[in-house]
Parts: C-alpha cells; structure tokens; sequence
C-alpha cells in the first residue's frame, strides 16, 4: 500500500508535489525541533534532579567539557564523519554540493548538540536544527529524484520549518530563508515555506504547548 501511495505522489504535478511535500517536510522538521528541545530538558532535569552536588561543587564547571566530549566521541566512533553545522553548511550545500546533504544529518546533529546544550555548553540550538531541517528537505527531494531547483526549495522549507519549530514562529522561518539563505521569493516558493513553517510550528505547539520563546507584553 505504502508502494502504492508513494507512486502516486512521485507522478502527482510538481507543484501539487512540492505543495505536498512541503507539508511532509514541516511536520518532520518539526519533530526534530521538539526532540531537540526534549533530549536537551531530560538531559538537564537528568544532572540537576537525579544527581546530587552541592550548589558549589566544581563539577557543574566541568560539565560543559564533559558534554563536548561525549558529543566529540559520538561524532568520531559512531558518525565518522564531519556533521559541524550551521547557515554557512546550508550555504555551501546549495551554492556547491547541488543541494545534497547527507542522509545521517537528518539525526547526527540533534544527537551531537543536545549532548552539548544537556551539559551546559554555550552554544546555541539553532544552528544544529537548522541544518538537520535542510537535511530532511534534502534527503526527500533526492528520494523522489527532483531537481536542483525544486530540492534547494524543499531544503529551504526544512530550514524554515526548523526555525518555526524551534521557535514556534513561523514568519520567522520564512524571513529567514530570504534573508539569510538568500532564496528568491515568488509566489511558487511562498506557499510551500509557508505551508511547512505552519505545519512545523503546529506541530511543536501541539507537542510542547503553545508557550513562544519570545512573547511580547
């Protein structure tokens, strides 16, 4: 059945395809944007409730450290291969690589910084979730063999999903895809951002609650 269904949407008008896809994309980007925030929380409610040191011990200054190990050994003996991420990595992937970014940075980069951001490291969480989004975006317009210019929208779409998800703030995810990844705007690319920066910040907001980073009084 599943064989059946995807059939159908690889033969579907491509703008009805990106339209769905688009969707398919908010609502994955926007899981990945709760499971960050969700892996970072178990991992601070894991060293402040489940371990007892007093409000003083020196073992809170070594945590950051230890968590940068731990995402360092990740990288190195289960990855094996460089996941740094960030706006410049999504660049370089449209302007360079033909919009391909590998399978494994779909995960690899939410593992890696909620393991940094759990133990106190000073980075923030938005730079990882917005390559994993581009990831996913990536990841699905090669699966159905689409190209360049229809993957690098689908790319932008994750990475504007990833920002509304994160932020629950879905204008804010399409301005930054035009002024930051610098992606053209017309009226074929509006409606697909839009639709997977909608999907994802309703998606976060169903799992996580309505509550906004930045609310304004």
């Amino acid at each position: 059945m599943l064989q059946k269904i995807w059939t159908k949407i690889k033969h579907l008008p491509e703008s009805t395809l990106l339209l769905v896809l688009s969707l398919v994309i908010g609502l994955l980007s926007g899981l990945a944007a709760v499971l960050l925030k969700l892996f970072i929380q178990f991992i601070k409610d894991l060293l402040t409730t489940h371990v007892s040191l007093p409000a003083e011990s020196l073992a809170y200054f070594l945590l950051p450290g230890l968590g940068m190990l731990l995402s360092l050994l990740f990288v190195k003996y289960f990855v094996k291969d460089n996941i740094s991420h960030g706006v410049t990595r999504v660049l370089e992937s449209i302007s360079c690589n033909q919009s391909q970014i590998k399978g494994h940075n779909c995960y690899t980069s939410v593992i890696s910084s909620a393991m940094t951001i759990g133990f106190g490291g000073s980075v923030g969480a938005e730079a990882p979730i917005v390559y994993t989004g581009a990831a996913i975006g990536s990841n699905v317009g090669r699966k159905l063999g689409m190209n360049y210019r229809s993957v690098t929208l689908l790319v932008c779409c994750g990475a504007a999903a990833a920002i509304a998800g994160i932020f629950k703030a879905p204008l804010a995810g399409v301005l930054f895809c035009f002024e930051i990844l610098l992606f053209n705007l017309t009226l074929g690319s509006i409606i697909p951002l839009l639709t997977a920066s909608i999907t994802a910040t309703a998606v976060s907001s169903l799992l996580t609650g309505a509550d906004v980073s930045f609310a304004s009084s």
